[in-house]
């Protein structure tokens, strides 16, 4: 059977250790040689540089959060040993790890790391593609001539280079598919490597139901009382009776089941919205006070559009009330925007509408549907003043980036200073 040491890359090592470094991290597959999609995640990423950046936390529980009226964003594998998860309220997990070192999260940091992961990938393959800022799928197909090795000891070499260059480590999942990548990625977690070839339909067959990406709370429980519970009860259904029970998503369901996906490694993939959100530490009721945060998170909002080169054709208001209610509230835009003061008009209305003596703890705004760019803002005859909101808000940008991100302060945002939780 192929095998290769992930410490050394000598394949076809015979044993359990390798005999050229001692190593056991010895990976064995019949198609080791031969898959092409590889699916990367990195390993409590957030934690992971906090700790790479303080190395006397290296012992300790890490997350990376809001206040105590936030949420965690990450956490290291020893508070998770405790119970702590991502998007957990931060008083959960500080009940269940009060030990805790808890970091306010430092995404200009984060954002450099990933971009800097993003360009190593790219050496290996055009054919990226982000999920997210710790995580991205690969096709490495046709590539082992250029590379002189096949994909599993080209995504090994790399998982070293990571870890030599940013002292962070990955996961990767090895298959022929996208969906099998990532559940091969999820296999062998943290520092792991797993490979997924025709032997996964078996394996799947076993399988709870939630397994599968997509398959939330609610399509589970639909999925139970209907009597299907693991996924070879699925994968036996053929497309006519999927869609009978499932709906119109049921075939797709059934072929997931199967570990069948047809998805490509696309590149230029949009991102489908672009959103900002905060939690304060106290709750806020009063419209007034919520509109200070609001304004913060737009002029936020407008920034992320303006890096990505996109613009609002919508404008989506969330909402989340101290019983962990979730409100969300749409408006489509006559035209696209990426000013603050323009998104900031559209999602007003619709928190006023709200802000009736609820208790809120947390509020996001985003952009959906997306627009290009160079569709935002154009001059109108029915408003004329928008090429001078447009150079405003561009001056504000400017003297931000040349002294800081309190050179300029809207008064909007002054009520909202102290309170968010960002």
């Amino acid at each position: 059977m192929p095998a290769l040491c992930r410490d050394c890359l000598a394949r076809d090592p015979p044993g359990a250790t390798c005999l050229a470094c001692g190593g056991r991290r010895i990976i064995r597959h019949d198609s080791l040689f031969t898959l092409p999609i590889a699916h990367v995640d990195c390993d409590a990423f957030y934690a992971s540089i906090e700790k790479r950046d303080r190395p006397e936390l290296l012992a300790h529980p890490v997350i990376v959060g809001g206040g105590r009226r936030g949420v965690v964003s990450a956490a290291c594998y020893l508070a998770r040993t405790r119970g702590v998860r991502s998007a957990m309220p931060m008083f959960k997990a500080l009940a269940a790890c009060p030990d805790a070192v808890v970091i306010r999260p430092d995404m200009a940091k984060y954002v450099a790391v990933a971009r800097e992961m993003r360009e190593m990938m790219e050496a290996l393959t055009p054919l990226v593609q982000p999920l997210s800022i710790d995580e991205a799928v690969l096709d490495l197909s046709g590539t082992e001539a250029l590379h002189r090795a096949p994909p599993a000891v080209v995504l090994a070499h790399f998982a070293r280079e990571v870890e030599r260059r940013l002292r962070i480590t990955v996961s990767i999942g090895l298959a022929p598919n996208r969906l099998l990548a990532k559940l091969a990625a999820e296999r062998d977690k943290p520092r792991g490597f797993a490979v997924l070839g025709p032997e996964a339909r078996d394996w799947l067959a076993g399988q709870p139901v939630t397994l599968l990406p997509g398959v939330g709370p609610a399509l589970a429980r639909k999925l139970t009382a209907a009597g299907f519970t693991r996924l070879g009860q699925l994968a036996g259904l053929d497309a006519r009776e999927a869609a009978r029970r499932f709906g119109e998503d049921g075939p797709a369901l059934a072929a997931r089941a199967r570990g069948e996906d047809s998805r490509r490694v696309d590149p230029a993939r949009e991102a489908k919205s672009i959103s900002a959100e905060t939690t304060f530490e106290t709750d806020l009721r009063a419209l007034a006070e919520l509109e200070a945060p609001l304004w913060q998170l737009c002029e936020k909002l407008g920034r992320r559009l303006s890096e990505k080169g996109l613009a609002a054709a919508g404008v989506v208001l969330k909402l989340k009330t101290d019983k962990f209610e979730t409100r969300t509230r749409t408006v489509r835009l006559g035209r696209p925007t990426k000013l603050p003061e323009m998104l900031f008009r559209a999602a007003q209305p619709m928190l006023a509408k709200e802000a009736t003596g609820a208790a809120f703890r947390l509020i996001g705004i985003g952009s959906q549907p997306l627009a290009p760019g160079d569709q935002a803002d154009l001059p109108d005859l029915a408003d004329p003043d928008v090429a001078r909101r447009a150079g405003r808000w561009a001056a504000v940008e400017k003297l931000r980036a040349r002294f800081g991100a309190d050179a300029v302060i809207s008064g909007r945002a002054l009520g909202g200073r102290k309170r968010d939780a960002e």
